[in-house]
């Protein structure tokens, strides 16, 4: 956690030093909060919903509460995962009706949301006051064996495409398939067709064998959009330094979760975000960082209450096979202290406190993935 409290115990101390330089590490941290409202902020992996509702992330959620509190958290614009990631449904089908639920929802909040088609309109988004909605698979279970298929989608607005998600699919391995086989032959068909297609491809969840064989194949630059990093947390969920430095040499972008894989007690803190982000643009440079949180802006309200049934959630991944080492019952799926409609300005200030310039965390804050976004899907 923030240990505020101890900041305050060394009062004297800190007035003390405040004569030099963390003056100005509170003035760009006081800075950057107050400039999130005029940045561009993309969330390259998160959810318009609200976790209180019974329904979960259906599309449905896109209640007052939710607009309200993504507007005021300062977001322009959200990857949101759509279409199948696991479970009974037929994978193509069951795609395709999300697509057209969404389309829906948003057209009857077209004066609060706009779907997101090219970086202009991201920047349209911003300056009509919405925020834009982007649609991104995390499983690419609905290509079953047609690779034409990568068209249908992005004809219907899907600009971002995780190959895998945890485990081995007929694109490749993912982060917790024991082989790590890399991609498929079919896998490597749909990275050159969603390349043709000028659709993301995102190697988040992927093994290492199969993320590294992607970005060397593609033509474009990909997209590892929520992760964390393993030399910083030993994690499968989290990249390896290779990865993200040959994803970010091909000119990529990497985006840090809120997720309990950032520490290896399962309890993440705002700091552990902030480590890992530190730490990825040590290695990949501040021109390829930025953030892909996993999660809502509406954050859970009553945690007591949420404790009780993690514990079933957690059951129900495994038994689907889809869980990730590092998730257990005892661990939030985000970070406590990093939660609701401020936390993109309590994270600005945190990257302000720790010495970024204003420049660097408005990059990180979005503007990295502006770049990726207008490099993979044009103006």
């Amino acid at each position: 956690m923030i240990d505020r409290r101890a900041l305050i115990a060394r009062g004297a101390m800190t007035m003390a030093a405040a004569t030099f330089a963390p003056r100005t590490a509170m003035a760009a941290a006081t800075s950057a909060k107050g400039r999130i409202d005029d940045w561009i902020v993309i969330n390259a992996l998160g959810g318009l919903a609200d976790p209180n509702s019974a329904s979960g992330a259906d599309v449905e959620q896109f209640t007052p509460r939710v607009l309200a509190e993504a507007a005021a958290s300062g977001l322009t614009a959200v990857n949101v995962t759509l279409g199948y990631v696991s479970g009974p449904a037929e994978p193509f089908e069951f795609s395709v009706r999300e697509i057209a639920q969404t389309d829906a929802a948003i057209r009857a909040n077209s004066g609060r949301l706009a779907k997101i088609l090219t970086a202009a309109d991201i920047r349209k988004a911003k300056a009509d006051g919405k925020v834009g909605v982007i649609y991104g698979f995390q499983n690419g279970a609905m290509m079953g064996s047609d690779a034409s298929r990568v068209d249908i989608f992005a004809g219907l607005g899907v600009r971002v495409f995780q190959l895998t998600y945890n485990p081995a699919n007929q694109l490749g391995d993912g982060s917790m398939a024991p082989e790590n086989r890399g991609l498929t032959p079919f896998g490597r068909e749909v990275v050159e067709r969603l390349n043709a297609a000028k659709v993301m491809v995102d190697l988040s969840h992927s093994g290492e064998r199969t993320c590294l064989e992607a970005a060397r194949l593609s033509r474009v630059p990909i997209s590892i959009n929520h992760t964390g990093c393993r030399a910083v947390t030993d994690l499968p969920r989290n990249k390896t330094d290779a990865e993200l430095r040959l994803v970010a040499e091909k000119g990529g972008f990497v985006g840090i979760y809120f997720m309990p894989f950032l520490n290896a007690s399962g309890h993440a803190t705002a700091q552990d975000v902030v480590r890992h982000i530190d730490h990825a643009v040590n290695l990949c440079g501040e021109d390829h960082v930025g953030i892909g949180t996993d999660g809502t802006v509406t954050q859970i309200d009553d945690l007591q209450h949420y404790q009780s049934v993690l514990a079933k959630e957690i059951a129900e991944r495994r038994a689907a096979g889809i869980s990730a080492a590092g998730e257990r019952p005892d661990t939030y799926p985000f970070v406590t202290d990093l939660r609701g409609p401020d936390q993109f300005r309590e994270l600005a200030r945190l990257l302000a406190a720790k010495g970024y310039s204003s420049t660097r965390i408005e990059k990180i804050m979005g503007l990295n993935f502006l770049r990726h976004a207008q490099t993979v899907w044009g103006g």
